[in-house]
């Protein structure tokens, strides 16, 4: 199985958690993970890409995936402010969960949740969660700029290569 999105279903479904029942509420969260798949992971990957670690900055491009990065964060601070609690409504979900490690790149792509003070409130309560705590601390390791074989694996001919 793959896809972040087909995962998470799988598993919701499998475990009986984090995807409601009813009808309402379970296509409330699909259109958010819906929503993360095809906004805001992409606009915010794209944005990291040629803000951070492109070689050559593209002026356009930083600001055209900034801009719609910006808007995306206004999208969610928006919905959160109607909810009051998490992504889909009163119950943390699979929307949350897809949503919230994009969130985590806010500041290395030059944002702050004082901006989105919806998004601020639910950053913290996601991060507070203990199981989300004890998924952090998996697989941390020393934020280093990449070598240049790294940077050829990544986003390199090595990296189409291995398709």
């Amino acid at each position: 199985m793959f896809e972040t999105g087909a995962i998470l279903i799988y598993l919701a479904e499998k475990t009986g958690r984090f995807l409601p029942s009813d009808v309402r509420g379970r296509f409330s969260v699909m259109q958010w993970l819906m929503w993360q798949m095809g906004g805001l992971g992409p606009m915010l990957g794209q944005h990291g890409h040629f803000a951070l670690y492109a070689t050559e900055k593209i002026p356009y491009a930083v600001q055209r995936y900034r801009d719609e990065a910006a808007r995306l964060y206004g999208v969610l601070d928006k919905q959160l402010g109607k909810t009051g609690g998490y992504v889909a409504g009163d119950e943390y979900s699979i929307a949350d969960i897809a949503i919230f490690p994009w969130t985590m790149t806010h500041k290395a792509q030059g944002f702050t949740l004082d901006d989105y003070p919806h998004i601020k409130r639910w950053y913290a309560d996601v991060r507070a969660r203990p199981n989300v705590q004890k998924g952090l601390s998996v697989g941390k390791f020393d934020k280093k700029p990449f070598t240049e074989e790294e940077r050829a694996n990544m986003f390199g001919k090595t990296a189409q290569q291995a398709q």
